[in-house]
């Protein structure tokens, strides 16, 4: 009996040697991963700009900046929310910086205009950063003046302290690369044929190649 209790302790001890291993590298895959919100118009196409930079694990799109708890897409395109359409990008440091992708950001949008993007109208599709501290805050206005620097025009885009984020439907989650079928002014499509339908019709990258030339990172110019 005291052999078995010896063998049952052991095992016992070598499980909870591998829970805590287990929780020491959650731990650390979270310490290497941050997060940076921004909201840049329509979030399909600032969620699909930022999938494809080296160093993101993942881009969600949600409404952040508003009043109103769990809004839906419908309440916050509608107005009366504060909500912007937003995205929060996870990225990993060792790999792309926050001051990387803050240069990128700028130079995906227009953050000249300050009545929505693109043929997006209305002030939940407005360009904004949000920040959590005072490093974040620094980072960005940086990237601003740097932004307006190079334009030599006003950047509206504003620096908000963060505020809750609310994780959009599931059927905005990459909606870029759907493949299932929507219904569009120019008849059903995929949701990934629909986007670049839309991406087109919209002038977002003749907007920003006017903007930005050959600074613009996602657009092909």
């Amino acid at each position: 009996m005291i052999m078995q209790f010896k063998e049952v302790k052991a095992v016992l001890l070598a499980g909870l040697i591998v829970v805590g291993v287990g929780v020491q590298c959650t731990k650390a895959r979270a310490a290497g991963t941050e997060i940076l919100t921004v909201a840049g118009g329509c979030f399909w196409c600032v969620e699909a700009d930022f999938e494809s930079v080296r160093g993101v694990k993942e881009v969600v799109s949600g409404y952040t900046g508003g009043t109103t708890k769990n809004p839906t897409y419908k309440e916050v395109t509608r107005g009366g929310t504060g909500h912007y359409e937003a995205v929060q990008i996870y990225y990993d440091p060792g790999q792309v910086s926050e001051e990387q992708l803050l240069h990128m950001f700028f130079r995906s949008v227009d953050p000249t205009d300050a009545g929505g993007q693109f043929c997006d109208r209305g002030a939940s599709y407005r360009t904004a950063i949000f920040v959590k501290d005072a490093a974040e805050r620094q980072a960005a206005e940086a990237a601003k003046a740097n932004a307006g620097q190079e334009l030599g025009r006003n950047i509206v885009t504003p620096i908000l302290q963060a505020s809750p984020f609310y994780k959009a439907e599931d059927y905005h989650q990459d909606y870029y690369k759907g493949s299932k079928l929507v219904f569009t002014r120019a008849g059903p499509k995929k949701q990934s044929t629909a986007y670049k339908f839309y991406r087109e019709g919209c002038n977002r990258d003749k907007r920003i190649r006017q903007l930005w030339g050959a600074d613009a990172p996602f657009t092909g110019s």
